[in-house]
């Protein structure tokens, strides 16, 4: 298996990930996701792999793509309360469904911190949505740790 940079010919293979991901969101919060939505079509993705900021890392065997991470480089300069870093954000990271198990994201994972390591970032970040324990349990083995909760109250009787 082969973790690199995302390519053209990569697109279809990571939308169906992407597929995957939607249905396991819309599934954890039917409220929220919408059924059969994915975050990116084939333009948004080819314009991620075309910025230096927004780099997407596959995980490939025999030309299939078994799992995929989009990352954002994020920087924070001269905020009036926040000191100055640059963090490498993890917009979504998935594994092939029927592949998870076999340390596929374990090492997308390791290949993005590296690539973070070599930008002089001072951390990487993500989000997780709180119904989905398996990434939960993924990011904590891979040494992340809370960093801000977000809270909401459902008001099911909104206007």
């Amino acid at each position: 298996m082969d973790i690199r940079f995302a390519k053209p010919a990569d697109v279809p293979g990571i939308l169906n990930l992407l597929r995957q991901v939607g249905q396991v969101h819309h599934q954890g919060r039917p409220d929220l996701f919408r059924n059969g939505a994915q975050k990116y079509g084939a333009s948004g993705i080819l314009s991620l792999m075309n910025s230096p900021q927004t780099p997407v890392f596959v995980a490939v065997e025999e030309r299939k793509v078994l799992g995929y991470c989009f990352c954002r480089m994020q920087i924070t300069d001269h905020d009036p309360v926040l000191n100055d870093r640059s963090t490498l954000y993890i917009d979504d990271l998935c594994v092939d469904e029927n592949r998870r198990g076999e340390r596929i994201g374990e090492r997308l994972y390791r290949q993005v911190e590296r690539y973070a390591r070599q930008r002089r970032c001072q951390a990487i970040t993500l989000n997780v949505w709180a119904f989905n324990d398996g990434a939960m349990a993924f990011y904590k083995k891979m040494g992340l740790k809370p960093q801000k909760i977000v809270m909401e109250a459902i008001l099911q009787d909104a206007d």
